[in-house]
């Protein structure tokens, strides 16, 4: 995907959620200014590809609880120099889940966040500039849980404050269900 399309994504993006403006502009600023956005080596911050994994009927999501990170969160990851950053984020539920059948919701973002990863061994503490885009899956939902994770879980969209009190999270839950006719059970 080339740059020209991911900025026109992201404005249509702001203009369905004007209230994430500022986070928007953040956004496309790191995108044009950096010629090397996508690449994980470059070390005050990089764009990364993250997927909101839903259940058929759409009344939970798959979380990962991350081992790095020691949280629950959305699948996802680096975009390895990807500038394609919907197939990198669904490269990384199908890495991260062992589920391989999926099919998009739709090809408009579906949340952004820019978040801080806190420094490890020879990686400092940078920015994650995160694209998340959101998948059904549509055949078996028997997930595999990867090296990248204490655990995985199927879990119910009303009930994702008991696991992740991250405002981004929270957003997402909200966003998806003002977007689907989905009712919660």
């Amino acid at each position: 995907m080339p740059k020209d399309r991911l900025i026109d994504q992201l404005n249509t993006y702001r203009r369905r959620w004007s209230g994430e403006s500022a986070t928007v502009q953040k956004f496309i600023d790191f995108i044009l200014n950096d010629p090397r956005c996508f690449e994980n080596d470059l070390l005050h911050g990089h764009v990364t590809g993250s997927a909101w994994v839903v259940n058929r009927d759409g009344t939970q999501v798959l979380l990962t609880h991350h081992k790095r990170l020691n949280k629950w969160v959305q699948l996802g990851g680096h975009a390895d120099g990807n500038a394609d950053v919907l197939n990198v984020a669904l490269r990384e539920a199908k890495e991260e889940s062992g589920l391989d059948e999926f099919e998009l919701v739709s090809d408009e973002i579906f949340d952004i966040d820019i978040h801080l990863i806190p420094a490890r061994a020879h990686v400092p503490e940078h920015f994650h500039y995160d694209l998340r885009y959101a998948f059904r899956v549509t055949g078996n939902h028997s997930y595999v849980v990867s090296e990248e994770s204490h655990d995985l879980g199927w879990i119910k969209i009303d009930e994702i404050g008991r696991f992740s009190n991250e405002e981004s999270m929270l957003r997402m839950a909200h966003k998806w269900v003002l977007q689907t006719d989905c009712r919660l059970r």
